[in-house]
This record gives C-alpha cells, sequence and structure tokens, in this order.
C-alpha cells in the first residue's frame, strides 16, 4: 500500500475545512496511508519586508525537512508547478506506483508560500490553478484530487 504524506504549513482551524478534510483521509483510508503532518507558520509583522518574507520561509523550509521521511518523493504544490487534469495525476500517482515509489510526500506551503530551495528540492512541482487559493482550501482540494485519481486509475464511477 502506497505511503502518502501531506506535509502542510499551517493549522486547519476552520471546522468546515477540518470536515471536508476528514472525509477524505477516511475515503482514502481504503487506498493508501496517508499521514497529515502541521506545522506552524512563522510569525511575520502585518507589512512584511521581502527580507523578512525569506527568512520565514527559510526557517519553515528547515522545519520541513526535519519532517521528510527517509527515502520519499517530494511534490511541492506551488505557483510556479505544472498544471495537470486530473487524470494526469492518477497517471502520475499510478507511474510513481509502478516504479516502487512507496511515500510521496505532497507538500502545502504557509500563507507566503514555500522558500525557493525547497522548490528546487522538489521531485515535481504542481500547480492546483492560476488563481489563488487559501492554502486551507488547498490542502481539502488536494486531497479530493489524490482521491480522484485512486477513483480513476480504479475505474470507478466517482470520476464521472
Amino acid at each position: 500500500m502506497q505511503r502518502i504524506t501531506l506535509l502542510c504549513v499551517g493549522k486547519l482551524k476552520e471546522a468546515f475545512y477540518a470536515e471536508a478534510a476528514a472525509e477524505y483521509v477516511k475515503r482514502l483510508s481504503r487506498y493508501c496511508k496517508l499521514e497529515i503532518v502541521e506545522l506552524p507558520e512563522e510569525r511575520l509583522p502585518g507589512d512584511p519586508s521581502p527580507a523578512q518574507i525569506d527568512a520565514a520561509l527559510a526557517k519553515e523550509a528547515e522545519a520541513i525537512r526535519g519532517k521528510l521521511p527517509p527515502a520519499s518523493s517530494l511534490v511541492a504544490l506551488c505557483v510556479e508547478g505544472k498544471m495537470r487534469s486530473s487524470e494526469e495525476l492518477a497517471q502520475l500517482m499510478a507511474t510513481w506506483a509502478n516504479r516502487g515509489e512507496k511515500r510521496l510526500v505532497f507538500l502545502i506551503g504557509g500563507s507566503h508560500g514555500l522558500h525557493g530551495s525547497l522548490k528546487a528540492q522538489a521531485w515535481a512541482r504542481l500547480s492546483m490553478s492560476p488563481m489563488t487559493f487559501p492554502h486551507h482550501l488547498a490542502r481539502v482540494m488536494l486531497l479530493e484530487q489524490i482521491y480522484r485519481a485512486y477513483q480513476i486509475n480504479g475505474r470507478t464511477k466517482y470520476h464521472k
């Protein structure tokens, strides 16, 4: 069974996001071993400078690296990533599984994104959309897309 880790900067505070995420975690339990790791977002002043943002992202990157499981394939969600359809993500996940990739780590940054070094370190970079979404909503969307990928690969009717 494939192991998937969702490494997220920031905690889900709103009940509606937490409930939606919990539903997909429950659904995914049939297909993979899923672990969600939440890391705190670095605090910044109200109007941070680019240098302050970069310093905070560097600290977050350090914490993220400390939580990366060994021998894992890192997939960073970022605006510079490639947009893929649900079918393309399903095909990618099937390819990763066929290659013996036992542990996939999907990384969602905080409100200021991810440090450039993490993006460079990632095996793949994905973009959800050219639109901007709250990172808490991105977590729910990603969980749904991972579930959808398993459904597509299993040829179920969910995807239609």
